[in-house]
């Protein structure tokens, strides 16, 4: 982000010039110089190198058999022992240091910038800082545990894995910092073009005494905070003993955080999603009813079937959107195919899927082929609908179970769209259709939204750095797949 900030990748090995500050060191990667976070390297000790020479040294001395293997074996536990003692102080000391990085940014910036009224909102300084007060609060308590759990005589006893499992559900409070943190970024970019707060911001640093950092910068230690824990759990594991008391719960810590990198990565796709959501009602014709965003944020399965409405069944052309928790269905225009009018929606919540057998259907009194019913829990009312091919009728059935898995997801995370983020992905939507212009969305739009599909922030920050340390790897979305290919947005 920075000019004199040293970029660098997993693998690299880094020549350290200066250590004198414990969180930013000065290295050095050939020809390029530059400051990088002490937390996100670990020291080269040739630790690997240590159990081979010694063994090395045992087998130069010619001992017996018995006593080589004996003595190999000590040496190897001996090594891996101080490897945990190693990867186990990492862990402590990074935690201690970030602790100090939180509390210089909300005493040396939030505290500074809430006496200046004149200066800021409170509504500004939220979007810049976000809730990193509430992860400072929470990295103090997280801290203490695993203080409780350290083994200062020996390291390597220490049972740290339970504190990660304890405490997994609250390193959820990340979310919401990652997804606010490009906002965060737009608005002191904005702040920053103006020079009373660029001079403002300067004097906060120095007078917490920080590293020459910008704040941007400092800002983003949070997110790759979050990121980092997998990796350092996953190094622990390596150098834990499977007959080790923290063994299991190291195993489980691992797998828990790396859920959470998951799970927040998750909830920032499923954030970006509601802009394009948005957009997509946006350019709906004679849209009733509530924003489709009140009870919705995914879109699970789109496509063209046929409603056979009652009392006449009269067969209806409509193409159908399915998202968590309602189907909204359209027409297409006579005359402009890429047009779209609202005609309905049903609420999945109250619905029950049944599947239909070719032939005649008793509650319609016709013949029937590729179809199901969507039939309501909490009254009379049966939607009939059919499908072209057997195949389509089958992946819409699955479509249906999806929505029901994907609710159930998110009442289980507690996943929720504030209804601020629900109103300006609205309102930004509504700003992007100028008064008289047609709402039909052109085809070049949509291409460019396809090619949109992971967060993207300002060129200026590697994107690898922010998000890409993050394990698993997240299933790649559907959602414009699935809009891409429909005809409605074709010329």
């Amino acid at each position: 982000m920075d000019d004199q900030e040293l970029g660098f990748k997993a693998g690299d090995v880094i020549e350290v010039m200066d250590a004198t500050n414990k969180e930013w060191w000065w290295g050095r990667i050939l020809d390029s110089e530059g400051w990088f976070p002490a937390s996100f390297v670990r020291l080269r000790v040739n630790q690997d190198e240590l159990m081979d020479d010694y063994t090395m040294k045992l087998e130069d001395g010619k001992p017996d058999e018995i006593g080589s293997g004996t003595r190999r074996h000590g040496a190897v536990q001996f090594n891996k022992d101080q490897m945990r003692t190693n990867v186990i102080n990492e862990i402590m000391n990074t935690e201690k240091d970030y602790i100090k990085h939180l509390r210089d940014i909300c005493e040396g910036y939030i505290k500074q910038c809430r006496k200046r009224t004149d200066m800021f909102t409170e509504e500004q300084l939220h979007t810049i800082f976000g809730n990193i007060e509430d992860i400072y609060k929470f990295q103090k308590k997280f801290l203490k545990a695993l203080e409780k759990k350290f083994n200062k005589d020996h390291p390597h006893l220490s049972e740290i894995g339970s504190c990660f499992l304890e405490h997994q559900t609250d390193f959820q409070i990340y979310s919401e910092y990652c997804n606010n943190h490009p906002n965060a970024h737009s608005e002191l970019s904005k702040l920053l073009k103006i020079n009373k707060f660029v001079y403002f911001f300067e004097a906060c640093r120095l007078l917490q005494k920080m590293i020459d950092i910008s704040l941007d910068g400092f800002l983003l230690t949070p997110v790759q905070k979050i990121c980092k824990y997998p990796l350092q759990l996953a190094e622990l594991l390596k150098y834990t003993n499977p007959q080790h008391r923290d063994y299991k719960d190291v195993e489980a810590a691992l797998s828990a955080m790396k859920n959470v990198a998951s799970l927040i990565n998750e909830r920032k796709r499923r954030l970006e999603n509601i802009d394009k959501i948005a957009q997509w009602q946006s350019s709906i014709e004679e849209w009733e009813g509530e924003n489709v965003l009140i009870r919705s944020s995914e879109l699970i399965y789109s496509g063209e079937l046929t409603r056979i409405a009652q009392p006449q069944a009269k067969s209806q052309q409509r193409m159908c959107f399915l998202f968590d928790h309602q189907m909204v269905y359209c027409k297409k225009d006579l005359l402009r195919r890429d047009i779209l009018y609202y005609k309905g929606r049903l609420i999945m919540d109250d619905m029950e899927v049944v599947d239909v057998e070719d032939g005649k259907d008793k509650d319609f009194n016709l013949s029937v082929k590729n179809a199901f019913k969507l039939q309501s829990k909490i009254s009379e009312e049966v939607y009939l609908f059919s499908a072209k091919k057997p195949s389509q009728k089958q992946r819409w059935l699955r479509a249906f179970e999806d929505e029901r898995q994907q609710v159930q997801r998110d009442k289980e995370t507690g996943f929720a769209i504030t209804e601020v983020q629900k109103k300006q992905a609205m309102l930004n939507a509504n700003k992007s259709h100028s008064a008289g212009k047609p709402k039909a969305v052109s085809r070049p739009y949509y291409d460019f939204l396809l090619r949109q599909k992971h967060p993207t922030l300002p060129p200026s920050i590697p994107q690898e750095r922010v998000f890409m340390l993050s394990e698993p790897k997240r299933k790649p979305s559907n959602f414009w797949h699935n809009i891409g290919r429909l005809t409605p947005f074709k010329k």
